[in-house]
């Protein structure tokens, strides 16, 4: 069943999985293996908390580089979603930073995952990592050269991180419009930087949204409740970590806590 199906019939959970530095970064220390491992260890964690699905992430890859990888990090990501698509039957996505599009749709592609999260589908902006140009048109082309398109496409809008003076006359609804308009399977709301919460009113302005919508950072036990009503999926990576931090291992009380608000919620619905 496409992602995009699933969420028809229920709100669903995400865990992030920050896969370890890989080879050719900075912070890599030499054993691939161990990152593997560490980033099934963690896939495995999740899907036994009851998640509806993960989504691999080099996040320790810093600094980024803007919208292109090494080919030993498409190599080294295809690797880890294929060990990863092997050992659990969650729904997976991922993300190639910073802006490496066409290499995550590849590895989904290759590793039979569901889904993309992409940043600068439409509207450029001014990331950490410099200018970047939006890319819908050159993505869903991709998508179609590789004869792809049951691996969904999840866009981040007004992105975290980034600075959006280009298009300060331009509205976070009107950024969704155009996504929906380029043929997004789904949009992707966020604070202002890793785990800073979404603008409730601002997701609000969504609602009449044709595609789903994502909150993609912020997300606690205490305001997942906030948000349960503005979205159908839920993508959570900080608040799972020990003391909160992304960068850290998952800590099990915390990811318990936060899936028994959800239990609630789901029961009240």
């Amino acid at each position: 069943m496409k992602i995009t199906e699933h969420l028809k019939y229920g709100k669903m959970i995400f865990g992030m999985v920050h896969v370890g530095a890989l080879p050719g970064t900075p912070r890599y220390q030499g054993n691939l293996t161990k990152v593997i491992k560490t980033a099934v260890h963690e896939a495995k964690i999740y899907e036994t908390a009851g998640l509806d699905g993960i989504i691999l992430e080099n996040m320790h890859d810093l600094p980024y580089l803007n919208r292109q990888v090494g080919p030993e990090i498409t190599a080294a990501m295809t690797s880890i979603a294929t060990q990863i698509r092997k050992e659990i039957k969650l729904p997976i996505g991922i993300q190639i930073l910073a802006g490496a599009n066409k290499q995550a749709l590849a590895v989904a592609q290759a590793a039979s995952l569901q889904f993309v999260r992409c940043e600068g589908f439409v509207f450029a902006h001014i990331a950490d990592e410099g200018f970047m140009h939006s890319d819908a048109g050159q993505l869903l082309r991709y998508r179609k050269l590789l004869e792809a398109e049951d691996v969904a496409i999840f866009t981040d809008i007004k992105k975290k991180h980034s600075a959006h003076n280009l298009t300060s006359d331009v509205n976070i609804e009107q950024t969704a419009k155009a996504a929906e308009f380029f043929l997004t399977d789904g949009v992707i709301v966020s604070g202002n930087s890793t785990g800073e919460t979404a603008d409730i009113v601002e997701l609000k302005t969504l609602k009449h949204l044709s595609v789903p919508i994502f909150i993609g950072s912020g997300l606690t036990a205490d305001n997942i409740s906030q948000y349960w009503n503005l979205a159908q999926g839920f993508i959570v990576g900080s608040y799972f970590k020990k003391e909160g931090i992304w960068k850290n291992a998952i800590a099990p009380q915390r990811l318990q806590k936060f899936m028994q608000q959800v239990k609630i919620l789901r029961t009240n619905s």
